[in-house]
């Protein structure tokens, strides 16, 4: 990410869980109390997800908190959230995600130019051995690491 972004979380199961075969930023949108939220963190998704519906690409089961302080004027936490993409990229997308066993996922989410912003992944499932593959892998790397320290002492 470059400079003037503040990331407000990351989703660091999904890499754990799916493939990721592209990433798209987009910008969601919002109401004014959910923006208040997202910039104290509250908010929680660890099962969102995304689907296209008649060109347009919502985002599922993405917790946004409530603010205590908006009185009456409070927005639905539990809300579908609209994702803004160019015409194209939503095009390509849905081609991509008719495919057998590839979803949308989110990836981060953050600010950029005080915007909120969503980093979409297109992933595939990953199967039991392509995990145990990961983190023997991951931890083979830590491995040669701490022996190639050793030898520089």
């Amino acid at each position: 990410m470059s400079e003037g972004v503040k990331i407000i979380a990351v989703n660091r199961r999904a890499r754990h869980d799916y493939a990721v075969d592209d990433t798209y930023e987009c910008g969601i949108e919002l109401f004014g109390t959910e923006v208040k939220s997202f910039r104290e963190g509250k908010i929680s998704f660890p099962d969102a997800w995304a689907e296209v519906i008649e060109g347009e690409i919502w985002l599922r089961s993405l917790r946004v908190a409530e603010n205590p302080f908006s009185s009456i004027f409070n927005h639905d936490p539990d809300r579908k959230k609209r994702l803004l993409l160019h015409r194209e990229e939503i095009k390509r997308i849905r081609r991509r995600v008719e495919e057998k066993g590839y979803t949308l996922i989110p990836l981060s989410f953050f600010f950029k130019k005080n915007r909120v912003k969503v980093e979409l992944g297109l992933c595939k499932g990953k199967k039991l051995f392509d995990k145990r593959a990961d983190i023997r892998e991951r931890d083979v790397k830590r491995d040669i690491a701490r022996e190639f320290r050793r030898g520089l002492q």
